[in-house]
C-alpha cells in the first residue's frame, strides 16, 4: 500500500519507519530544558545568597543548616552548574545525569516533605531525568549489571 505525501508516493513500511517530527527533537528539548534549569540554578546559587522567605519553618531551617555548613551550598551549586553545562553542550550526558540523580532525589524529598508547594516542578524534573536516562540507557548497562566483567 502506498500513500501520496507532498507529491510523492511513500510505501506504508517507509512511512512507519520515519520518526515523527516532534519525536526527533524530544530528547534534545528535554536535555536543553534540564540543562538550562540546572545551569541557571547553579550559577544563581553561587552568585546570590540563599533566601528562605516564604518557606515553611522546617524547610527554612534545613536551608539555613546547609548554608551554615559553609561547603554544602557551593558544592551543590557547582555540581548543578557543571552538570547543566554538560547537558547543554551535549557532552558526557550520562555523567551529567548520574551527577544530577542524587540532587533530584533530594529536590523531590525536600518538596514532598518540607515544601509541598514546589512539587510540580520537581515532578517535571524527575520526568525529564527519567526520559533522558531511558534514551541513554545503553550507557548505563555497565553500571546496572549484576556481575563485574
Amino acid at each position: 500500500m502506498t500513500t501520496r505525501f507532498a507529491g510523492s508516493e511513500i510505501s506504508q513500511s517507509e512511512l512507519s519507519t520515519q520518526p515523527k517530527a516532534w519525536l526527533r527533537h524530544a530528547a534534545t528539548t528535554a536535555r536543553a530544558l534540564l540543562g538550562l534549569t540546572f545551569a541557571a540554578s547553579g550559577v544563581i546559587g553561587l552568585v546570590q545568597t540563599q533566601h528562605v522567605d516564604g518557606l515553611p519553618p522546617k524547610a527554612a531551617d534545613l536551608i539555613c543548616a546547609f548554608a551554615s555548613a559553609g561547603y554544602f551550598i557551593p558544592l551543590l551549586c557547582v555540581t548543578e552548574a557543571v552538570a547543566g553545562a554538560l547537558l547543554l553542550s551535549n557532552r558526557f550526558v550520562p555523567l551529567a545525569l548520574t551527577l544530577l540523580a542524587p540532587v533530584i532525589v533530594n529536590i523531590v524529598a525536600f518538596h514532598a516533605f518540607l515544601a509541598p508547594q514546589g512539587i510540580a516542578i520537581a515532578v517535571v524534573i524527575v520526568a525529564l531525568e527519567i526520559y533522558l536516562a531511558f534514551i541513554n540507557r545503553t550507557s548505563f548497562r555497565g553500571l546496572l549489571s549484576a556481575r563485574s566483567v
